[in-house]
């Protein structure tokens, strides 16, 4: 029976993480365009983008820090399923820009609570059984990412703009009343509340810093493009409303398969710097190239490198993150290092959607495109250094082996 209700748990907990996600990646590509028919400019849709961001950079670490101090989980959780469902119904029930903006940051706090699920999830598993926790959980953002963009193009087709809409708060409404069933143990969480100078020692990681601002021009880079502006200029090029799904299929898929790739195949054969640094080159080179494509078979190919590559960068950058930490800080560490990237999901669309304003939609490709090339660089100067270092550690094992 404890077998059985354990199971039950996690199901459960699976099914609400889903909920989370889910509705909120229901509207993201038709997203821009949406607003673009209600009258906004592209600097306008690039503050609504990066809203979603600052709230995550703003409350995430509030979040967790007060979720230790309280050494409770689930509130947070309900409260994260609530706030979504609100984003949702005020999307639903208005055709003004700045409540749109408000729903959108309303978003961000809810993909802060995150912090809760995250930290919960686990403690329904054995200790050494925390990283099939990790990979469970994590490709659960992934297929609600894929399933929630893949056909929202098509229902806006078919129903019109709204639909989307309509769907996230009946999901996210099914979402809030299972949150409220969900299993916490009554006995507390044992661990001690987050230390404001175990935060600061651990921030000041050079290998944390290093790996967060790649992270913050990766998010940069998809957040202003694939979750941004890339179904504007989609169907700028002549692809219908319904055909948008063909463009998330093609970023999304290899997007998810890459994941598999990098682990088995590309660290092994080229270590990570060298993978990072060739999978920055290849997103950075595909992004630049996507405002030059004018024919819509070629426009998915691009997509789907482009997809492939970030899929790439993303587990590299997260392993990376916590590589030089100490085990018992490494839970801090990867709080600190999800709050700093959150910077990269508001700065890329904001600068993006300004430059796309000024200049144009492809202005805002050229400019992240560039951003990718500059982690390359930053990448080529510190994978030289942590090769030194890893020579010279070796030579120091093999003396004192002698």
């Amino acid at each position: 029976m404890s077998t059985l209700r354990s199971n039950r748990n996690k199901y459960l907990f699976i099914v609400v993480s889903f909920l989370l996600w889910f509705p909120q990646f229901l509207y993201v590509p038709i997203f821009s365009p949406y607003m673009e028919s209600l009258g906004g400019k592209y600097t306008f849709i690039g503050i609504v983008l990066s809203s979603y961001g600052i709230m995550q950079l703003l409350c995430r670490l509030p979040i967790g820090i007060f979720s230790d101090v309280k050494k409770v989980r689930k509130p947070f959780i309900i409260f994260g399923m609530l706030v979504s469902l609100f984003s949702c119904v005020i999307f639903l029930l208005t055709d003004s820009l700045g409540w749109i903006l408000a729903a959108r940051a309303l978003a961000g706090i809810s993909a802060a609570t995150w912090v809760a699920f995250a930290v919960l999830y686990p403690s329904y598993f054995a200790a050494h059984e925390v990283h099939r926790a990790m990979g469970s959980i994590s490709f659960i953002i992934v297929l609600a990412q894929f399933l929630g963009m893949s056909f929202s193009g098509s229902i806006v087709s078919e129903w019109g703009w709204k639909a989307p809409f309509w769907l996230a708060v009946s999901f996210s409404i099914l979402g809030v009343i299972l949150s409220l069933f969900i299993y916490e143990s009554k006995e507390g969480i044992e661990r001690e509340p987050l230390k404001v100078k175990e935060l600061a020692a651990v921030i000041k990681e050079p290998s944390l810093l290093k790996v967060a601002l790649l992270s913050i021009l990766a998010h940069s880079i998809i957040f202003s493009t694939m979750f941004g502006f890339t179904s504007n200029y989609g169907l700028l090029i002549g692809f219908t409303k319904s055909e948008l799904t063909w463009i998330v299929f093609a970023f999304m898929i290899p997007h998810a398969i890459a994941t598999l790739f990098m682990g088995r195949v590309l660290v092994p054969l080229l270590g990570e710097w060298k993978a990072l640094k060739t999978a920055f080159f290849f997103a950075s080179v595909f992004t630049i190239l996507t405002p030059f494509v004018q024919s819509k078979g070629l426009f998915l190919a691009v997509q789907i490198f482009s997809g492939f590559s970030l899929g790439l960068i993303f587990p590299l950058l997260l392993g990376l993150a916590i590589d030089k930490i100490a085990p018992e800080k490494r839970a801090t560490a990867m709080g600190a290092y999800q709050a700093i990237y959150a910077v990269g999901i508001f700065a890329g669309p904001f600068f993006a959607g300004i430059f796309n304003s000024l200049m144009g939609i492809k202005a805002g490709f050229y400019f992240v495109g560039i951003l990718g090339l500059l982690a390359t660089l930053l990448i080529i100067i510190w994978g030289k250094d942590h090769a030194e270092m890893a020579i010279e550690k070796s030579i120091e094992e093999s003396k004192a082996r002698a």
